[in-house]
């Protein structure tokens, strides 16, 4: 569906020497990647009327029903709250940090279609607490939603948030108001109000408009705080780059790693893990505890949305991981961690 507004489509930039994620007008996934054409697009979606998956009506996620002052006034403890699909909340050193953050009643670039929210937001726009930094994955609409980037920068004090985003969709941002963004290739590093903010690779693509297929980079991130390292894997598939992630900036003290938009295999496999590769994520990242996100929001690929939990756990036992170690949250819930 090509967006009213035809700013949505990010800008193109140059490609430097040397990066082999690089290649002229855009990116690709290092290892390559199968492609997608019309005509698979058109077997899944066969696929899926066959199957009759359930549509948002047919779930119900209840709120955890935290009280947001708590958030607001902390300024000393460590925590994570699920806020919904991919965004999550973490406070760490004094700072508060958002991921991928989507406010608003879609997935999609109107307002009267596309994937809609199961459940509300965990939090609300008005709850959050001052923010320091927002990191961006990609460009897809279930990520980077234009309504909620425009009112985090109208919020008071936006203009002093930070936005870290990969490669290319630093006008796009500054165009919807926000003051403050640095553009991050692979591995670059960026302070943000005494936090380091690294971009590193993931399996993906980007594309927002049905022409212009990966002009703009995905990532994932690792932001560190003395005696604090946080990973958002963001949207990925699973291979090799989460043991060289763990490698170079690892242990984290918390990640957050997508469970679900998994299915069908044939179709998804080479772009969204399943609940058996983010266990093994878990794992090769080093992290001390893991949350599980990208599910029960949005209602955006063939298997029941509430299948992922289930899956996680059964995944954890088969490979001997505490629970406790790699969570499953309510929308809205919060868990204060161990300080350093």
């Amino acid at each position: 569906m090509v967006p009213a507004d035809r700013r949505e489509e990010p800008g193109r930039p140059e490609p430097p020497d040397g990066r082999s994620h690089h290649v002229p007008g855009g990116f690709r996934n290092p290892e390559g990647d199968p492609r997608r054409g019309p005509a698979d697009l058109l077997r899944w979606r066969l696929e899926a009327r066959r199957k009759r998956i359930p549509g948002p009506d047919a779930y119900h996620f209840p709120l955890a029903g935290n009280d947001p002052r708590y958030l607001r006034a902390n300024g000393t403890d460590p925590t994570v709250t699920w806020v919904g699909h991919a965004t999550v909340l973490v406070q760490m050193a004094g700072r508060n940090v958002l991921t991928d953050p989507h406010f608003t009643e879609r997935a999609s670039p109107v307002s009267w279609a596309g994937p809609r929210r199961v459940v509300p937001p965990g939090l609300k726009l008005d709850d959050l607490p001052p923010i320091h930094l927002v990191v961006i994955s990609h460009d897809h609409y279930d990520s980077l939603d234009a309504g909620t980037v425009r009112a985090l920068a109208a919020r008071p004090g936006g203009a002093q948030t930070v936005w870290a985003v990969p490669l290319g969709l630093d006008n796009w941002l500054r165009e919807r108001g926000v003051a403050h963004v640095v553009a991050l290739d692979w591995w670059e590093s960026a302070p943000a109000h005494g936090l380091q903010v690294t971009a590193v690779p993931a399996r993906h693509w980007s594309k927002r408009r049905l022409v212009g297929r990966n002009r703009t980079l995905w990532a994932g991130w690792v932001v560190a705080a003395p005696g604090f390292r946080f990973f958002f894997c963001g949207d990925s598939g699973y291979g090799p780059l989460f043991q060289a992630i763990g490698e170079r900036l690892g242990p984290f003290d918390l990640a957050a790693i997508p469970i679900g938009a998994y299915a069908p295999r044939w179709f998804m496999g080479p772009f969204h893990m399943d609940p058996e590769e983010a266990v093994r994520v878990h794992r090769e990242v080093r992290s001390r505890l893991s949350v599980a996100i990208h599910w029960g929001t949005f209602v955006l690929t063939d298997e029941p949305l509430n299948e992922p939990p289930g899956r996680l756990a059964a995944a954890r036992a088969a490979a001997g991981v505490d629970p406790e170690a790699f969570r499953v949250l309510m929308h809205g819930q919060t868990l204060v961690l161990p300080g350093p």
